[in-house]
């Protein structure tokens, strides 16, 4: 049963196809990879916990990247530099 407190992590297909060819290109940044997959992993459901352990971060590290892609969509994954760069990878 879905933990009532997560927000909704709910993906476009489009959405899902950016966050694993973020996780497939070689020149995406390893951080930026590693958030496009704890979105996909959120989007399948699972506590933060479980997550957390499952790709070996901190469980706060998950509630930080899936509250900001529910917020921010994809652009809520990118750092200030990464912004630019990765509009060019949409």
């Amino acid at each position: 049963m879905p933990n009532p407190k997560l927000p909704e992590l709910v993906l476009s297909n489009d959405e899902a196809g950016v966050l694993r060819g973020w996780m497939r290109r070689r020149k995406t940044a390893q951080a930026l990879a590693l958030r496009a997959r704890i979105v996909l992993r959120c989007a399948e459901g699972g506590s933060n916990s479980e997550i957390a352990a499952e790709l070996g971060v901190q469980r706060a590290t998950v509630a930080k990247w899936r509250s900001r892609f529910v917020v921010d969509r994809l652009d809520g994954l990118l750092d200030g530099a990464s912004r630019a760069a990765a509009h060019d990878l949409r």
